[in-house]
């Protein structure tokens, strides 16, 4: 049932006067792919979500299933679900009615509607409460049974606003081993919405990274870390170290504060580079242990963080950050040998 979702230069203003809430905003999510839509509060990543559902017509662009524009299709006809951030459950109707609302709707046999809704509250964890109504059910099990409504008519699209934003810690962790669980199981083409950076990387198969309405990487989680494509997207995912330089004639070696710094990434030779590294990759140690790029330094701070401490680091003009295991035990003041390897320093794009 899932089906290749595509965004061609999708841009929306609201008003002539306003900034674009989208600006030309191009993807594509293939058939069983979790994507994560993923941007600060007003970026236009829900905007985005309210076009592939319909909701919403955009200004320009156009919305694909399948290779077919469904700009046209009203939202009742996309074959597309909905779960918001909150449950909006009736509160009258019990969940096993709340969950097979939908198929009544398409005049779907009774018998089949109570299979179908009990089986997608099987899925959901939520056997046994169909007889239950909302008001009795946790915040938490109310958005298992808003999930269970979207699963039951087994939708082409899923379409996730937020769902988890307004539980606490211990419900969203629990709720996002769910929702990959039915994922995994049911391979929808899935669009996920959220702020949190931890939650998309956790559950995205690739990440759309929106911000002021524009895409600004599109990629698996990893590449987030590893490979950001700019200093932008690197800063929005925690990192903190950023160092200057210009490339040599080799395009594999960059002349900076820290003295000359090989790459495993090649860089036009001549041009001006930021390089980062995450501090955890940032290594403390021996120079003489067979790293590329290795420097002293001292130690300006120590923040323990319970799993990690981070440390602060002051070489050539440049501060550094670096996170080691608890254990590690540096103090203000002292002089350490720093190595930079070489695979794991990434040159930034402008």
């Amino acid at each position: 049932m899932s089906a290749r979702l595509e965004l061609r230069d999708v841009s929306l203003r609201y008003g002539r006067s306003a900034e674009p809430a989208l600006r030309n905003l191009s993807l594509s999510v293939e058939p069983g792919e979790l994507v994560a839509l993923l941007g600060p509060s007003g970026c236009g990543k829900t905007t985005a979500l309210k076009i592939i559902a319909g909701l919403l017509a955009p200004t320009s662009g156009d919305v694909l299933v399948d290779g077919r524009s469904v700009l046209r299709v009203p939202p009742e006809k996309r074959e597309a679900a909905m779960v918001f951030q909150k449950p909006l459950l009736f509160p009258n109707m019990s969940v096993e009615a709340n969950v097979g609302f939908g198929l009544r709707m398409r005049g779907m046999p009774q018998a089949e509607i109570r299979d179908r809704a009990r089986e997608a509250l099987r899925r959901v964890r939520m056997e046994g409460y169909g007889g239950r109504h909302p008001g009795e059910l946790s915040g938490g099990q109310q958005q298992r049974v808003s999930l269970a409504r979207a699963l039951v008519t087994e939708p082409k699209l899923l379409l996730l606003d937020e769902p988890l934003s307004a539980l606490d810690a211990n419900l969203r962790d629990a709720l996002r081993e769910l929702l990959r669980e039915v994922q995994d199981e049911g391979a929808y083409t899935t669009v996920f919405v959220t702020h949190d950076q931890e939650e998309a990387v956790v559950l995205a198969d690739r990440i759309a990274l929106v911000t002021d309405g524009a895409l600004r990487m599109y990629d698996r989680p990893e590449a987030f870390y590893e490979r950001p494509k700019t200093r932008e997207v690197a800063e929005f995912f925690g990192a903190t170290n950023f160092i200057g330089g210009r490339a040599e004639a080799s395009g594999f070696s960059v002349e900076t504060s820290l003295g000359t710094l090989e790459l495993a990434a090649g860089v036009p030779p001549g041009s001006s580079v930021t390089l980062t590294i995450r501090p955890e990759a940032v290594r403390l140690g021996d120079p003489r242990g067979g790293c590329e790029n290795s420097f002293p330094a001292r130690v300006s701070s120590a923040t323990y963080l319970g799993t990690q401490v981070s440390y602060g680091l002051e070489a050539g003009g440049t501060s550094l950050r670096a996170a080691l295991p608890p254990h590690a035990r540096l103090d203000v003041g002292d002089e350490v040998d720093v190595c930079l390897p070489a695979g794991s320093l990434w040159p930034l794009g402008g």
